[in-house]
């Protein structure tokens, strides 16, 4: 089993963007959707699953600390 932690588009350019996660940061796919610089996304085998609402997000976040 695998842990899908959210993170941080800073980048995007057609169906490519890149993805921090604090200490790294990957390069990954858009297969379908809309998204934005700033959107929290979930990546799994390099494409982007589903964006995290905000409300969820700060929900993960304090499960993370």
């Amino acid at each position: 089993m695998c842990l899908a932690i959210p993170g941080k588009i800073v980048s995007l350019k057609g169906d490519g963007v890149v993805v921090d996660y604090g200490k790294e940061k990957v390069e990954a796919k858009i297969i379908e959707g809309e998204y934005k610089e700033g959107d929290y996304v979930v990546v799994q085998g390099k494409i982007v699953i589903e964006k995290v609402p905000e409300k969820e997000l700060k929900q993960w976040m304090e499960l993370y600390k």
